[in-house]
């Protein structure tokens, strides 16, 4: 059968980033567990060899039997009865296979029964996932709304739920509501105390909430009477041991049907308070909303695999004209392609992954000593690249996952039209990932920032400043062209002083960064792994070079005038 960790080489090519060296370091607190728990590693190679193969296992699993339930868990779905969801009986199957492997919890301490792992290797866990089965990704990766309440939480809390957690129960966090999708400052979820109880009481509804009836819940709620904007919001921990929400309906939904996407109705249901008051938007849900952004990412990547693999195993094996469509030129382009953005868009995301881990280890150290005057700089450095490339890495894999799963069915032709396939479940399953936990309208607003401020441009030129093999060089000379052209058009749209141009510039100078931020790091690769990525590297570039060109263009001979013509 196959394994979806050892049928793709990247993936262990990434994992072995040099980068990796250091994380594990942190991670392990100088590999001090080993002292008191014979599986913690005893040193940098232990521990590279523990994750690989933990990701071995979770290849296997998903290839044995994640990917072999994924069709049936997409006609039968979820059901709703008495206010309760019932999973598909293939995702019944999925988790408790995961269960017994003891996948959950996985970056979470030894103490509380986790793996300690680094976020870099959990990632690829939800990548691989998502390759089989995007919609059981959402419900497996939820686990990582443990982080938030591990960062947040007190003492007590983390006693009480992260163990839980670790040993297979299921998170939710419960944010949008029926009038508060992306604008989460408008959420009236109701929070008051009840001194009584000594307790905290929610009443509302909640609306999109995946894994809705999940065995513990992160919701965000107004706890602040009178108020209308985020400062009035706190995040709460409702565990459904404790009874009072009621799953309304479950969503009919274009795709990933195996994860419940839920209508909740909280009546009075207890819940306490997770960290300080009226910090719930402001700082927890940001906290939570970057690292379900990374894991968008991830299933992005997954899907993009996904596609890539269905498209490539059927354009050798369909033939017309008296040979595979792999040998026409129009199906190989699109292959090509593909597997280019696949590689460009996982790039992104392991060195997003990379630079989350050392700032949010760091971050977790702090918390029991002081930093050194090295390390705050060092958390200082990543935390700022972290928030820089983490609505590049979830923004560009979504669009890459959409337009590979669409280019996956045309390869296919009229069968990609029909059921039968599975290239039409991965392309209904692609369509949400640009749409939750952040439109890529709202990453570009995330990110632009760093557009604007020249921190993009300085990456870009840091980039520069690698060494490339010899026979990459030429490409290295066109990405300095690609970066002058982006830092060019970032001076125009400033230049012009304009906020209403700025904004309505803003997804091409975005486009313009990743793509050349991408062409580095597939540049760095093919240099490291030439037999894996030399080919992808050039395509990738001559792509990137057509795409900072058309928006170059369309920057520079745009007309002020012209706005008033796009508002209509």
């Amino acid at each position: 059968m196959a394994n979806f960790y050892t049928d793709i080489p990247e993936l262990k090519y990434h994992l072995n980033n040099p980068m990796m060296e250091r994380i594990c370091e942190l991670k392990e607190r100088g590999y001090r567990d080993k002292e008191q728990y014979d599986y913690a590693p005893q040193d940098y190679a232990d521990a590279i060899d523990s994750y690989d193969k933990v990701l071995e296992i979770t290849g296997e699993i998903t290839g044995d039997i994640i990917a072999a339930n994924a069709e049936g868990v997409d006609e039968e779905g979820p059901h709703c009865a008495n206010g309760r969801v019932e999973y598909a009986s293939g995702t019944k199957q999925n988790l408790d296979a995961m269960v017994k492997a003891g996948l959950n919890g996985m970056t979470m301490p030894r103490r509380f029964g986790g793996l300690n792992f680094p976020i870099t290797p959990y990632t690829m866990c939800a990548e691989i996932v998502a390759a089989a089965d995007a919609g059981f990704g959402n419900i497996w990766s939820l686990q990582d709304c443990i982080e938030t309440l591990y960062e947040f939480g007190n003492e007590d809390q983390h006693n009480r739920f992260i163990p839980r957690i670790c040993a297979g129960e299921t998170m939710s966090m419960d944010l949008t509501e029926p009038d508060a999708g992306s604008d989460l400052q408008s959420v009236m979820l109701k929070a008051t105390y009840d001194e009584t109880a000594q307790c905290w009481r929610l009443n509302g509804v909640k609306r999109f909430i995946t894994n809705g009836d999940a065995n513990l819940h992160l919701v965000l709620a107004r706890s602040e009477e009178g108020t209308r904007d985020g400062r009035g919001l706190s995040m709460f921990i409702y565990d459904k041991r404790d009874g009072g929400v009621d799953v309304r309906r479950i969503e009919n939904k274009l795709g990933i049907h195996g994860s419940p996407t839920c209508e909740l109705v909280y009546r009075n249901a207890r819940a306490e308070l997770c960290g300080d008051r009226k910090l719930g938007l402001i700082k927890y849900v940001m906290a939570l909303m970057n690292g379900a952004r990374l894991g968008i990412a991830a299933q992005s990547v997954g899907l993009s695999q996904a596609a890539y693999n269905e498209a490539l195993a059927y354009a050798k094996e369909r033939k017309q004209f008296g040979k595979a469509i792999i040998e026409f030129p129009a199906v190989y382009e699109m292959l090509s392609n593909i597997k280019a953005k696949l590689d460009a868009g996982r790039a992104l995301l392991y060195q997003t992954a990379r630079y989350v881990d050392i700032y949010k280890t760091l971050e977790d150290i702090a918390r029991e000593r002081k930093l050194t005057p090295e390390e705050r700089q060092e958390q200082k450095k990543y935390a700022k690249l972290a928030d820089a490339f983490t609505p590049l890495a979830k923004g560009m894999n979504s669009e890459y996952a959409n337009q590979n799963a669409y280019d996956c069915i045309q390869v296919h032709g009229g069968s990609g039209f029909m059921l039968e396939y599975a290239c039409q479940r991965i392309y209904r399953d692609a369509r949400i990932t640009s749409i939750y936990e952040g439109t890529t309208q709202l990453q570009v607003v995330a990110a632009i920032r760093y557009v604007t401020n020249g921190a993009y441009a300085a990456v870009l030129h840091d980039f520069e400043q690698l060494p490339v093999s010899a026979g990459l060089q030429p490409l290295m000379e066109q990405v300095k062209n690609m970066t002058a052209k982006f830092e060019e058009c970032t001076n125009l749209v400033k230049e012009a002083q304009n906020q209403e141009l700025h904004d309505f510039m803003a997804r091409r100078l975005y486009e313009m960064a990743a793509v050349c931020i991408m062409s580095h790091l597939l540049l760095q690769d093919a240099t490291r792994a030439p037999e894996m990525f030399v080919q992808s590297a050039k395509n990738y570039v001559g792509y990137g070079m057509a795409e900072v060109e058309k928006h170059c263009a369309f920057i520079k001979n745009f007309q002020l005038e012209n706005l008033s013509g796009y508002r209509k």
